[in-house]
């Protein structure tokens, strides 16, 4: 029911910058909240921010803080992760996902995205 695509990853040099999109179709409220999440080779996946749809409350990791802004359009159904300050560290496969509540367990999230490549090398 629910579908979650993402768009607007890429290569890109340390020190640049990229902002990823997530599409949300077929949400109810029961998703209220949407997260970003990322998984490098080799590692578990990692919350990196999250939002309400409702009253935009956010949540960040600490990787993420001061460098990411995650932001919502409601009408557009649209979620976007502004990353600035790439580091080679971000290098990993973002996914965007829906579930209830803001939480960093990805075990929270029932519906997710297929994932988008961000690689971050000189």
């Amino acid at each position: 029911q629910v579908q979650l695509v993402e768009s607007g990853g890429g290569l890109v040099t340390p020190g640049g910058s990229l902002r990823l999109s997530c599409a949300a179709s077929g949400r109810t409220l029961d998703e209220a909240a949407m997260g970003w999440f990322r998984q490098a080779p080799g590692k578990e996946r990692e919350f990196v921010a999250g939002i309400r749809w409702i009253g935009g409350r956010t949540n960040y990791a600490d990787s993420a803080k001061d460098r990411f802004t995650i932001s919502r359009d409601n009408a557009k159904n649209t979620v976007w992760l502004q990353m600035n300050n790439l580091k080679s560290e971000d290098t990993a496969v973002y996914y965007c996902a829906a579930g209830p509540y803001i939480r960093r367990g990805p075990e929270n999230y029932p519906y997710w995205g297929q994932g988008t490549q961000v690689t971050v090398s000189s």
